[in-house]
């Protein structure tokens, strides 16, 4: 079992718990791999904080497009941020937007990981 605060720890809260229910049945070096896809594909809370107040100077949207979210990016773009009304609730979700795509991200990691080493890495879900 992998000691998920060693490879990661800059997790926290429910990300953190997510990633160790993930890594559980990994040996290090399975462990090892995954922290080093993970963390380099990963999105942190305060960058998505940061981008979305960015959208009340002029750069709605932005937030949207690092998640991948590329046409909510274009709309935020196109329409202030839906009157800023979207950056606002943005703004308050910025912590859960950024979880959902760091989940997103684990399990691609995860079938990345399967793909390249057959039978090596457990596909485990929560």
């Amino acid at each position: 079992m992998a000691n998920v605060l060693r490879h990661l720890p800059e997790l926290e809260g429910m990300e953190l718990g997510y990633i160790q229910g993930l890594m559980k049945n990994m040996d290090e070096d399975q462990a090892s791999l995954f922290a080093q896809v993970y963390r380099a594909r990963r999105k942190d809370a305060q960058m998505i904080l940061i981008l979305t107040l960015l959208g009340f100077f002029g750069f709605a949207g932005l937030h949207r497009f690092i998640l991948g979210q590329i046409g909510l990016g274009i709309l935020y773009i196109l329409t202030i941020g839906l009157c800023f009304i979207g950056t606002i609730v943005d703004l308050v979700n910025y912590k859960s937007l950024a979880y959902e795509y760091n989940i997103k991200v684990a399990h691609e990691t995860m079938n990345m990981l399967n793909a390249s080493y057959p039978g090596d890495v457990t596909n485990t879900t929560i």
